[in-house]
């Protein structure tokens, strides 16, 4: 255990809390899985077999994923996002549907389906942070700053909306958010929004018109959480939502305690969507607030690194992929205390899943990657100081072209202005 300890680098706080995370997954999905293994005629304890060796791989990605330097997923960003687009289209058009919506691929040969939407997510965020990283010098100015980075998550989310609005929308609320940290101007940001807006009318009226798209369940979901009842409310979303209040009215300030669950013979998704409720039925308003504190621990200890981190790819990559997870968890508990509509987006490294948590480890193992290597580059308790050796460019007065100077094998430049003084944008050389 010892040897596993001193193997496992990065920041040991995040590295709890994935622990903590999952434990609280392997023990909620044991006891909320009854409805799903009444309705497949199998038992909850395969449920729970399952989510371990689900989680269990997730820890194996986690570990693999942050002994990589970083800095290498600069070179992978642009490809992950190269090669979401035509996934996203695939899914748009062929892929799987459930509730109306083409949400899944299904993996040709294998028994196994995964949703485009987690792969588009955490390429979007790579590439944000690469291009963030690169545009520094210019963030502010609208045309050579602010349009390359708008327009991948334009192009992500305008692909994603019409099968997965929810997701959509939270993809869009977190990049602007990352936009935001990344010194992207305000007035830039109310564009944005402004966009997102007229986005969103144009995408109901021709879902409407065309029957492509979700535009019926989208106005019932809006309808029902405004407190509208319909003649089907019972067995759709206004169903579920109710259910969630009683199992929190149940739960009260300490819990029914472990497995004493009534609603979740009740609750359509208790194992995925609905799956906090369930966890403050058994454990209360104060296992629900320490799920709370953990997700802000995680972001917490993400920002740190962010400022820590002296390279501008590494501080967005780490931040960036942090708050989108932060900001999903955020969203499923507001759904299951009834303060937004029903969404279907999961509950990270608790809700029962497959792809969804392993593409989630692996975003939480780029964050300890960073992590790692700050700490050896400051010569923290996980490695010894790291000589560090810089590639410069420097563009000339005369020549717009950089000059280059390189020494020992550290892939970091420093871009600098004309003039050469160094820029804001210290990111990995690409």
């Amino acid at each position: 255990m010892k040897q596993l300890l001193n193997k496992t680098k990065g920041d040991q706080i995040i590295w709890a809390v994935v622990l903590v995370l999952s434990f609280v997954s392997m023990l909620a999905v044991y006891s909320s899985a009854s409805f799903l293994a009444y309705r497949t005629h199998k038992s909850a304890s395969f449920f729970l077999i399952k989510q371990i060796m689900v989680l269990g791989l997730g820890f194996l990605i986690i570990y693999l994923v942050h002994n990589i330097n970083y800095a290498k997923f600069a070179k992978v960003a642009v490809f992950a996002y190269i090669l979401s687009i035509p996934l996203l289209l695939w899914t748009l058009f062929f892929g799987t549907s459930y509730n109306d919506g083409a949400r899944w691929i299904r993996v040709p040969g294998l028994n196994l389906t995964f949703q485009t939407s987690d792969l588009a997510k955490l390429a979007l965020f790579m590439f944000l942070a690469r291009v963030m990283s690169i545009k520094q010098p210019v963030i502010k100015d609208f045309k050579k700053g602010f349009i390359p980075v708008l327009l991948p998550m334009l192009v992500t989310c305008a692909l994603i909306a019409p099968a997965n609005l929810s997701t959509a929308m939270m993809l869009g609320a977190s990049c602007s958010i990352v936009f935001f940290i990344g010194r992207v101007q305000v007035k830039h940001l109310l564009f944005l929004a402004g966009m997102g807006l007229v986005g969103l009318v144009m995408l109901y009226f021709v879902s409407k018109v065309t029957h492509f798209g979700r535009a019926t369940t989208w106005m019932h979901r809006i309808e029902s959480f405004a407190g509208a009842k319909g003649k089907d409310d019972i067995q759709k979303d206004g169903y579920q939502v109710l259910q969630a209040k009683i199992a929190i009215a149940n739960g009260g300030f300490t819990g029914r305690g472990p497995g004493n669950s009534l609603q979740r013979n009740f609750l359509p998704h208790a194992d995925s969507d609905f799956i906090y409720a369930i966890i403050i039925e058994e454990y209360g308003l104060i296992g629900g607030g320490l799920i709370i504190v953990f997700y802000l621990l995680f972001l917490w200890r993400s920002i740190l690194i962010f400022r820590r981190c002296p390279y501008a790819f590494g501080a967005f990559l780490a931040v960036a992929l942090s708050v989108a997870l932060v900001f999903q968890a955020m969203l499923n508990m507001a759904v299951n205390v009834h303060l937004m509509p029903v969404t279907g987006i999961t509950l990270p490294m608790v809700s029962m899943g497959g792809s969804s948590i392993w593409f989630t480890s692996v975003a939480i193992g780029i964050v300890l990657s960073v992590s790692k290597y700050v700490d050896e580059m400051e010569g923290g308790k996980n490695g010894g100081p790291k000589k560090a050796t810089v590639r410069r460019e420097v563009a000339t007065e005369e020549d717009e072209t950089p000059v280059v100077e390189t020494a020992g094998e550290s892939k970091i430049f420093i871009k600098t202005n004309k003039k050469g003084n160094a820029g804001n944008a210290v990111v990995p050389a690409i």
